[in-house]
């Protein structure tokens, strides 16, 4: 029943602009993301300083700090726009007409396939993000926390619509399916077996199978 709603090869860095963009004529705020993101992949946050993320860009420190005030403002950015792009698509999503199943099923499809295609943001940052101000941490967890919420939604929308469970209750039901798409980082890979469309399709059948009226 899954349709994913994004295109991709399965390959990591690409629906929100991050390590494959960093080229010369590419404006000065993605070179830097670029760079970062790539340093951080390789060496960890806490190995890699600004000198060598400004050097990599081919900026000075003065451009940097015009658009970043701080490294850690760019971990936070990392992640930041992989999570404004789902939220986005979630929300087309969500707002169309129509099976609220078939809605459910393409908003899980698509998260999968928009966190394979960003994968590599997403593991530096869940595996550096204690490493952000208190601020920034909670700016983060209120904005995936309505991420969820607008998730959530969906099935209790197919609750009142009778299609799915009504004993489920949905925070856990949500709760379930993102612990798997959070766990991807450690297992996926781009020149592995399945391709981010064949996940994503497995992902989002598991979740409907799960949450259905028998």
């Amino acid at each position: 029943m899954a349709r994913s709603t994004t295109g991709g090869d399965g390959g990591t860095g690409t629906a929100a602009g991050s390590a494959s963009g960093g080229g010369p004529g590419t404006a000065v705020p993605e070179r830097l993301l670029a760079e970062a993101t790539r340093l951080f992949a390789e060496r960890g946050y806490d190995r890699t300083s600004v000198q060598e993320i400004v050097e990599a860009a081919g900026v000075t420190k003065g451009a940097l700090y015009h658009y970043f005030g701080s490294k850690d403002d760019l971990l936070h950015e990392i992640y930041a726009r992989v999570l404004r792009l789902q939220t986005e698509r979630l929300d087309a999503i969500a707002a169309r007409e129509g099976d609220v199943r078939e809605r459910l099923a393409d908003a899980a499809a698509d998260v999968v396939v928009t966190s394979i295609q960003n994968l590599d943001d997403t593991k530096i940052f869940f595996r550096s993000m204690h490493q952000l101000s208190p601020e920034k941490q909670k700016a983060v967890r209120a904005e995936r926390r309505r991420y969820h919420e607008r998730f959530r939604s969906l099935v209790e929308e197919g609750q009142r619509d009778g299609h799915f469970r009504p004993g489920l209750r949905p925070d856990l039901v949500v709760d379930f399916f993102f612990g798997s798409v959070h766990h991807l980082g450690t297992w996926y890979h781009a020149d592995g077996p399945l391709s981010a469309e064949q996940v994503a399709t497995e992902f989002s059948d598991l979740l409907l199978h799960s949450v259905r009226q028998p």
